[in-house]
């Protein structure tokens, strides 16, 4: 049941690692191909702490969800009582069991959004970064274009 819950979190992981991938396959200055992966090793890292933060979180909420479960039944078979209704029992377990799926669910959701926003805080530095280098690249490639041109202008001059 939880690995249908975790689903769209890997999907949206494999999503987000792939976008990365794009991202680096994009870069076509070789000077900087040894800076481009050391930033997406960076990423790569930081997006596998962020991961095993929301798993953490997840389980953690899952332990809660399970321990709070298990001790509502315990306590509602613990308790002495004459008359022991099996509808009521079941349908006192069955909300303990929506209560803890939907607790869990939050968590997941939540878990997802932040590593969802760890990411695209990630990429959007990744393409700043990209796109300055790319600046400094095409100024400098300018300013020796101008130099050179200077340089035949004296050579024509002589």
């Amino acid at each position: 049941m939880i690995f249908f819950n975790c689903h769209p979190v890997v999907r949206r992981t494999a999503f987000a690692l792939a976008l990365l991938g794009v991202l680096a396959a994009c870069q076509k200055n070789d000077a900087a191909a040894g800076q481009v992966g050391g930033k997406i090793n960076d990423v790569a890292q930081q997006t596998g702490q962020k991961l095993d933060q929301a798993a953490s979180y997840v389980g953690q909420q899952v332990d809660t969800a399970r321990a709070t479960a298990e001790q509502n039944l315990n306590s509602a078979a613990s308790e002495p009582s004459i008359k022991i209704d099996p509808s009521a029992l079941a349908s006192s377990a069955q909300a303990n069991f929506h209560g803890a799926a939907s607790a869990t669910s939050t968590a997941i959701d939540h878990a997802a959004s932040v590593t969802g926003a760890g990411l695209q805080d990630a990429g959007r530095k990744l393409q700043q970064w990209s796109s300055q280098n790319t600046a400094a690249s095409s100024s400098a490639s300018a300013s020796t274009t101008t130099t050179d041109s200077s340089d035949a202008q004296k050579q024509m001059d002589k």
